[in-house]
């Protein structure tokens, strides 16, 4: 009852948006009979049915070679409709006011017989009431022209409702598609590298300058594959960290899909080697095969646990959506027993767990999760429901930052909240 609460009521707003699109691209700017009208009618009746296949295809056990013809499509025209939308709402409120404004030209039509003061030689006029009908004209006849004066027929009046929506529809569009190419080049270009630096009050001046790289919403899957991991990596290397933090949500589908594209994770280079976490998004694509399969890269799964490093403990725990499953957060395996008089650094995915974190008397949480809200106006959406949405904050005695991640889900469309790597710096206070 509820699934149906939500679903038919987004359904309908979804539909009723391609309804609009239809009228908007298709009726008003076309001949009704037009080869025109039918290829943009069948567009608009097709996109939206990829739109809704492209998610729902690993759901159902589609092929991946299918999920990855769907997802394209599929995706980038979700990110055409966000921002396709407004634009043409934006030139509702253009239409409206220039169909108001009369054309200079038909205002002196109008007025020209109305303001002439007497008739001239070069100048058309009525033909007075009185006057006898012609010979060589017929008496319905509105103007005379002076002898020896070519008749010229009138120009044709463009259609400017036509004109308008035509303009209207090509500039939205314009528009449209320059931001979703841009968002999709940002994304295909990989991260960028940010440095911050987190000053840690019990980490020891051995430890001070200790370097983590973090790397979190990788999201491996139908449109971003073994060339998005390889940047992805590449960039990691660059850095030369100490240690790499993979904070959740690596891929979006199986490991018998996905393995290929994972496998340039084994070439992660630090001195203290590659820790993960599970993302809620691991949950809906089998957790307990890719916790094996990333061990089997050589990178450390920490499910609830917690290691020694020189200086500090690194801890991890569960996602959220692991509760489904009997394997949620349980900060009390993960930190319960530890040295209080040690800094502690705590992988978790979602920053909403970090009122739990606080209560553990953890120094620092990383987390990712919120893409930086991966596509403006989505960005609002993200900070409104997240306590941190991108960046570093302080929540009592413990840190949190989240970075905006390494990928993107759904769209492979990055607009307003590039993609990062962050070498997080710990700092010590006695140094």
């Amino acid at each position: 009852m509820i699934f149906a609460l939500i679903v038919v009521p987004v359904l309908g707003l979804f539909f009723g948006v391609h309804r609009y699109l239809w009228c908007r691209l298709v009726r008003d700017t076309t001949a009704p009979a037009g080869r025109p009208r039918r290829a943009g009618t069948v567009a608009l009746f097709a996109l939206p049915l990829i739109a809704l296949a492209a998610p729902l295809s690993g759901r159902v056990g589609l092929p991946f070679a299918v999920q990855q013809a769907l997802a394209w499509p599929g995706y980038l025209w979700l990110a055409l409709v966000v921002y396709l939308t407004p634009a043409l709402l934006v030139g509702e409120a253009v239409r409206a006011v220039w169909l108001r404004v009369p054309r200079a030209r038909e205002a002196d039509g109008r007025e020209a017989p109305e303001t002439a003061s007497a008739p001239s030689a070069a100048v058309p006029v009525r033909r007075a009431p009185a006057d006898p009908p012609s010979a060589t004209a017929p008496s319905s006849a509105p103007t005379l022209l002076p002898p020896g004066t070519p008749a010229l027929p009138p120009l044709p009046a463009p259609p400017r409702r036509l004109f308008l929506a035509r303009a209207v529809a090509a500039g939205a569009s314009l528009a449209a598609a320059a931001t979703v190419g841009y968002g999709t080049a940002t994304t295909l270009r990989g991260p960028s590298v940010k440095r911050v630096t987190v000053p840690l009050a019990k980490l020891p001046r051995a430890a001070h300058g200790f370097r983590i790289a973090v790397v979190s919403d990788i999201h491996l899957g139908p449109t971003l594959g073994r060339a998005h991991t390889r940047r992805v990596v590449e960039t990691i290397n660059r850095t030369a960290p100490d240690l790499v933090a993979i904070v959740g949500d690596l891929v979006d589908g199986s490991v018998a899909d996905l393995a290929p594209a994972a496998e340039p994770l084994r070439e992660l280079r630090s001195r203290h080697g590659a820790y993960f976490v599970t993302g809620n998004h691991e949950y809906y694509s089998g957790a307990a095969q890719w916790v094996d399969h990333v061990r089997e890269l050589g990178i450390h799964p920490l499910e609830n646990a917690r290691t020694e490093l020189p200086g500090f403990d690194l801890a991890g725990i569960n996602d959220l959506a692991g509760a489904r499953d009997h394997a949620g957060p349980d900060y009390e395996r993960a930190l319960g027993d530890r040295d209080p008089t040690r800094a502690a650094v705590l992988l978790a995915h979602q920053p909403v767990t970090i009122h739990d974190t606080v209560r553990y008397g953890v120094d620092l949480q990383l987390s990712g999760h919120t893409h930086g809200g991966q596509m403006w106006p989505f960005t609002y959406v993200a900070a409104a429901t997240n306590p941190t949405v991108a960046g570093l904050e302080r929540y009592g005695d413990t840190q949190l930052y989240v970075t905006r991640g390494a990928g993107a889900w759904g769209p492979p469309v990055r607009v307003g909240a590039p993609p990062d790597v962050t070498v997080v710096e710990l700092a010590s206070l006695r140094a």
